[in-house]
């Protein structure tokens, strides 16, 4: 959605809601705001801008922190201006937390999030106004600071990266975060009522095998080198299940049957790939031995 191929953009978001797709995410960062002009457009095209979930996300750079309220006040309302609509289901903060600010790249800490003056009393406005429904986090950063986030309550959802590599990718399991086991975060948030919502379920197409996008031959958060890592992991898998599954199909089946989300945020590049997930989520949890087939591979 980031890209000049308006007609593809605009099939491929008629097809998802064909299919019963409705919930949409995006960011301001992505793409400097084209993917939420493109996918206000393409909902608004398909005529079903009133009909769908649509979520997006504030980065904070370190200039920001000084007036935080502001700064996300700001942001937000480009958001909304750039997608057509005045008001957002979800509104998440994008940054990682972390003890200090910047343990991580461009992470805060959780007194700039849940602090009189942070993240979640500037969304707090925005849902007395009537603007955003519910607010959310993503699950980077250290395990500290990312339980304090959870135990606070105050976030109904955390994106939290879950494929089917994470329980068998050994310290790249925990990348992009410190210290982080991001099956347990999940279940901690499960315990406390926050909503899992599953990123990175085909590991930035590692898992299917693509070549790597230009995003991701740049970015500090998921590297080009985890990528290539995570592609020789997904190789390996697909031998070990022969014909019987793609991996691409296998994690969407472990992410949204096996594990404890609420949704999963698939990246699409075409309506073909939406049926294919379609299907896979159809088909249910894998099977006992598809996980012990899953668990054998495990460092």
């Amino acid at each position: 959605m980031v890209g000049k191929a308006t007609e593809r953009q605009n099939d491929t978001i008629a097809v998802a809601t064909e299919h019963g797709v409705n919930w949409f995410d995006t960011a301001a960062t992505y793409g400097n705001g084209i993917s939420e002009s493109c996918l206000g457009r393409a909902l608004l095209t398909a005529n079903c801008l009133d009909h769908v979930q649509i979520a997006t996300k504030v980065r904070l750079q370190p200039q920001d922190l000084d007036d935080i309220p502001n700064a996300i006040r700001h942001s937000f309302e480009l958001s909304r201006n750039r997608l057509g609509v005045n008001r957002v289901s979800l509104l998440q903060l994008h940054n990682s937390v972390t003890s200090r600010r910047g343990d991580l790249p461009s992470s805060i800490c959780v007194s700039d999030v849940i602090g009189s003056n942070g993240v979640a009393a500037a969304f707090e406005q925005f849902r007395r106004q009537g603007l955003v429904q519910h607010f959310g986090f993503t699950g980077l950063g250290d395990r500290k600071s990312l339980t304090a986030i959870v135990d606070s309550k105050i976030f109904t959802a955390a994106q939290i990266p879950l494929n089917v590599l994470t329980p068998i990718a050994g310290q790249d399991s925990s990348a992009g975060s410190i210290n982080v086991n991001y099956l347990e975060l999940a279940e901690h948030c499960q315990a406390k009522g926050v909503g899992v919502i599953a990123i990175r379920v085909l590991a930035g197409g590692a898992l299917s095998q693509q070549p790597a996008s230009p995003h991701t031959r740049k970015t500090k958060f998921f590297t080009h080198e985890l990528f290539q890592r995570d592609r020789a992991r997904a190789h390996a898998l697909q031998c070990a299940f022969e014909q019987q599954m793609s991996v691409s199909v296998a994690s969407i089946r472990y992410v949204t049957g096996n594990l404890p989300v609420s949704t999963a945020l698939i990246g699409f590049a075409n309506a073909g790939q939406i049926t294919e997930a379609v299907q896979a989520v159809a088909e249910g949890p894998l099977d006992d031995d598809t996980l012990t087939t899953l668990d054998s591979l495990n460092p």
